[in-house]
């Protein structure tokens, strides 16, 4: 296939989140596995100000968004939003965190027409909206951790009213999450209610908006969820075992910092597929579209809760995306391709933005 019928394929990373070292790992990884036969990778780099840049393989490779933006001026061509449609067909979003996988990129795309991976600008803010997800998911009757947020204008005006509250509704320990950040940034647990001003002072620093979450002591688990031709299907399901006394970021990225086993090796098979079964309804739910990650715990009675529903997933070599498509006999390009048709697949179907 020559290069003018080759899909030019737009590998969005860095990004300006807490997440976007976590994004150019992705990027990256999803650069180097693109079938060169059908595709022609452009990566795209965005910087802490959401410009975008045409930046080369010497660049994609550096080990940091620092190192890439340092160098942009000289050796990186700027692509401004309105070009992005003469250089690229399709958008892989490899974006994590605030304005890349909560609806903000998404819609962009879709004022450009430009068809991208994941799904719309709805649930992708569904997506990073801890509180308003639960809020849809148990009333849809999805278990899910008894919570509930405070805000920074309550905490600052009466924080011994909120302590009480929380006093009141939670047994310790408890959790205290920024409402929308991703790879356990900003998260606390507190074990001891002296602790609360320093953890809370600290997610704050993320978001306008904490969520208080109950513990729950059970086997973590990760479900990604493909669809494919017209199909919702889960792949195997991943069992977790972090380092922490929680799944810090550290233990998400850090090597050798956590155990996992895909397929799992202390969830039964058939409770698997229960959880398999589950972790598809909280992707309908929430209106996912083309694939997502679904994470929760199961209980030592034996109830499934659905903690951490992402529309996108981290895709460095030994994420569990890749970890679980290999279970699958998948390998990484034959996944990737499989993103891009059923993404095409999907937007050529829409009414109006997906």
């Amino acid at each position: 296939m020559g290069l003018m019928n080759k899909l030019r394929v737009g590998i969005i990373l860095g990004g300006m989140s807490s997440e976007r070292e976590v994004s150019l790992n992705s990027g990256r990884n999803v650069y180097d596995n693109l079938d060169p036969e059908y595709y022609a990778g452009v990566p795209l780099f965005m910087d802490g100000d959401g410009g975008l840049w045409e930046i080369p393989w010497q660049l994609v490779s550096q080990n940091t968004t620092v190192d890439i933006a340092e160098r942009l001026a000289s050796e990186a061509r700027r692509m401004p939003y309105e070009a992005l449609k003469e250089n690229i067909d399709f958008a892989f979003i490899s974006l994590h965190g605030k304005y890349g996988d909560d609806g903000c990129i998404q819609g962009l795309l879709e004022l450009l027409r430009i068809p991208y991976t994941g799904p719309g600008v709805l649930a992708s803010a569904l997506g990073m909206d801890k509180h308003i997800q639960q809020k849809i998911l148990a009333a849809a009757g999805v278990n899910v951790p008894k919570s509930m947020v405070v805000y920074e204008d309550e905490w600052l005006r009466a924080p011994e009213q909120v302590q009480k509250k929380l006093g009141d509704n939670f047994a310790l320990p408890f959790f205290v999450k920024p409402v929308r950040e991703g790879s356990s940034v900003g998260v606390g647990k507190i074990q001891d209610m002296a602790d609360l001003d320093g953890v809370i002072k600290e997610a704050l620093r993320w978001d306008r908006a904490v969520l208080i979450e109950e513990f729950l002591e059970g086997i973590e688990f990760s479900c990604i969820v493909l669809e494919r031709d017209g199909e919702i299907a889960p792949l195997d399901l991943t069992e977790i075992y972090p380092q922490s006394a929680f799944y810090t970021y550290d233990d998400k990225y850090m090597p050798g910092r956590c155990r996992k086993f895909t397929p799992p090796k202390n969830i039964p098979r058939e409770t698997a597929e229960i959880i398999k079964a589950e972790a598809t309804r909280a992707f309908e739910v929430l209106g996912f579209r083309s694939y997502g990650r679904i994470d929760g715990f199961y209980l030592k009675d034996g109830r499934i809760f659905i903690t951490d529903p992402n529309s996108s997933s981290g895709m460095a070599p030994s994420s569990f995306f890749f970890e679980q498509a290999a279970s699958a006999g998948m390998l990484p390009s034959m996944m990737i391709s499989t993103l891009i048709q059923n993404a095409l697949t999907i937007h050529k179907g829409k009414k109006g933005p997906l």
